[in-house]
């Protein structure tokens, strides 16, 4: 019976052995991995660092010498910082001083108070980059982007020019007017804004909180049908989602430009100056995609841009321009900055 119990002992002893073995191989693996993505990022993005600027903590990266001219690249909805993983490489290689923030309710990017209203609207995100350059001490800045950073850029270049070297915008002049967006468009125009009209919905805003992942690569696959993305591209992106101000941000955004609900009266004269579509005076490059179907030229907003303005047009490339084609996007911010 002793022989017995000394090897179940040894056999206890051996099974703990390789516990410990399996579980030391997992955690070498897991800091490898982590290793890894670190110096992913740091190769191509850069550092990731959070400053508090204006009402939020702001998680950015930033890459490039600290005397270079900078650059501030805005990503849009439902995409974050990664859009440019192939840009930054590029502009940093030309010397630039490159910087990518998280926008309000995106990645690390947080609020500073749990009271600050979860506001969506785009003169709140123009003011967000404007303490950011602040914060940084950063007094111009070329700024460049797609879908809501687009939108965020032209914004900033129409309510302080001032602070823009130059601007580059996917899509073009996107200020929105919510007295326009009140009047209907044609059938086909409002089937490709099915999800405004959603998140209009409580049901909507249920169903974005519950199924975020999967719908936002729903979104991503409708607005670039020929790019063949790949789940570890999405995943990537997808973890900024997990912020806990994701869903309402979003949800004000769209119910904001509808006007299902108000903005803030603090921006009220922000937004009583971009009601006037403000022309756009900064150096200025916009570009057209497959996404912009028959706006693909940009003739419908081109007499907004009255500084120096060039509009270039990208076939088979959809909505996510920097990611699809980083090459073309990096050039127009390059050129744009000269």
């Amino acid at each position: 019976m002793k022989t017995i119990h000394n090897n179940k002992s040894s056999f206890a002893n051996r099974i703990a052995s390789k516990m410990l073995l399996i579980a030391a191989l997992f955690f070498t693996m897991t800091f490898v991995n982590a290793q890894s993505e670190k110096q992913t990022t740091a190769s191509s993005l850069g550092t990731l660092k959070q400053i508090n600027a204006g009402l939020l903590n702001v998680g950015y990266t930033e890459a490039g010498p600290s005397n270079g001219t900078p650059v501030i690249l805005l990503h849009g909805w439902p995409y974050d910082i990664h859009s440019y993983n192939e840009v930054v490489p590029i502009l940093v290689a030309k010397g630039y001083r490159v910087l990518t923030p998280y926008l309000r309710g995106s990645g690390t990017t947080t609020f500073l108070s749990k009271d600050t209203f979860r506001n969506g609207q785009q003169a709140a995100l123009a003011s967000d980059i404007i303490a950011f350059m602040d914060a940084l001490k950063i007094d111009k800045a070329t700024i460049g982007g797609f879908d809501w950073g687009a939108r965020t850029a032209v914004v900033m270049a129409a309510l302080w020019p001032e602070r823009l070297n130059g601007l580059v915008s996917v899509s073009g002049y996107l200020i929105v007017n919510l007295e326009a967006n009140l009047k209907p468009l044609p059938p086909q125009a409002e089937l490709g804004w099915w999800y405004q009209y959603y998140f209009a919905t409580e049901r909507g805003k249920l169903g974005y909180n519950q199924n975020t992942y999967e719908f936002n690569k729903l979104i991503w696959k409708i607005a670039s049908p020929l790019w063949n993305f790949d789940k570890a591209t999405y995943d990537q992106t997808a973890q900024s989602f997990n912020n806990p101000d994701h869903v309402a941000i979003v949800i004000h955004n769209y119910r904001w430009r509808q006007s299902l609900e108000p903005g803030e009266s603090k921006y009220d004269s922000l937004e009583n100056k971009l009601a006037t579509r403000p022309a756009i005076k900064v150096p200025t490059i916009t570009i057209g995609s497959d996404f912009d179907g028959a706006s693909i030229d940009g003739k419908a907003y081109a007499n907004k841009f009255t500084g120096k303005y060039e509009h270039r047009i990208l076939k088979g490339i959809g909505h996510n321009v920097p990611q699809e084609d980083p090459k073309a996007f990096a050039q127009a911010i390059i050129d744009v900055a000269k």
